[in-house]
């Protein structure tokens, strides 16, 4: 259902992004006034692979599961957009079709950009093509951090670095024990697994070794961080 206003948590979610926030207050103030509002139910399709680009998203609360579809119809999960986070504009620069559905992942909010609004800010705002440029500069840094990762790190230290982002994206914080985090996007071990390049086996061995040894917790609802450091602790271990 779509609504035209935003949350104060949605609001607070865009206006706190890292990347948004540096942006001058006149040029969020034209991002803001022409975007809309849209609300999805879990499952629902955002954008789809081989559409034309027509809006330049925001996620403003839950998260957007990126994914793609194997040539047997699998389809596979590589990244969930969480809130703050600015997508889809590449499509836009290069006039190419999407390269991926997009799904909302539980209840999800997007802020949207009309793509005739994205283009017309850029011409108005000179500091919004050099922003966005460094936008893409730290994605790529991102991406290239990834597949080094993948080359160099052991399944156990990309598991903990994947953890700890996501500790840090969707923690809550246990009122019974300061100390744990609660990771509030619900994953199936499948997904976790397809987010480090791992077999749902594999991943579920080395998440069962860090709960016997106190650093997570696996519950039915989710996982619990119980020490943060010693994820940090793992993920650093075999850095190169």
């Amino acid at each position: 259902m779509d609504n035209p206003i935003l949350t104060m948590e949605e609001r607070e979610a865009i206006n706190n992004g890292r990347w948004f926030s540096s942006l001058s207050p006149s040029l969020r103030h034209d991002i803001l006034r022409c975007a809309y509002v849209k609300r999805y139910a879990d499952g629902e399709v955002i954008t789809a692979r081989g559409e034309a680009p027509e809006q330049w998203i925001a996620c403003a609360k839950g998260a957007v599961r990126v994914s793609s579809t194997t040539l047997t119809g699998k389809q596979v999960t590589l990244t969930y957009v969480e809130p703050g986070i600015w997508f889809g504009d590449v499509a836009i620069f290069d006039g190419d079709r999407r390269t991926h559905d997009a799904h909302a992942h539980g209840p999800t909010t997007i802020l949207g950009v009309a793509r005739a609004d994205f283009q017309r800010i850029i011409a108005q705002h000179p500091e919004f093509s050099e922003a966005l440029l460094k936008l893409h500069a730290r994605r790529i840094r991102l991406l290239f951090g990834q597949v080094e990762d993948l080359n160099t790190l052991p399944l156990r230290a990309r598991l903990a670095k994947q953890l700890s982002h996501l500790a840090r994206s969707y923690g809550a914080t246990d009122s019974t024990a300061t100390d744990e985090v609660r990771i509030t996007l619900q994953l199936a071990q499948e997904e976790l697994a397809q987010l480090l390049g791992a077999s749902r086996q594999r991943v579920n061995q080395e998440l069962k070794t860090m709960e016997r040894e106190g650093v997570i917790r696996i519950e039915p609802a989710g996982l619990v961080v119980r020490d943060r450091h010693a994820l940090r602790r793992i993920a650093e271990a075999d850095a190169p």
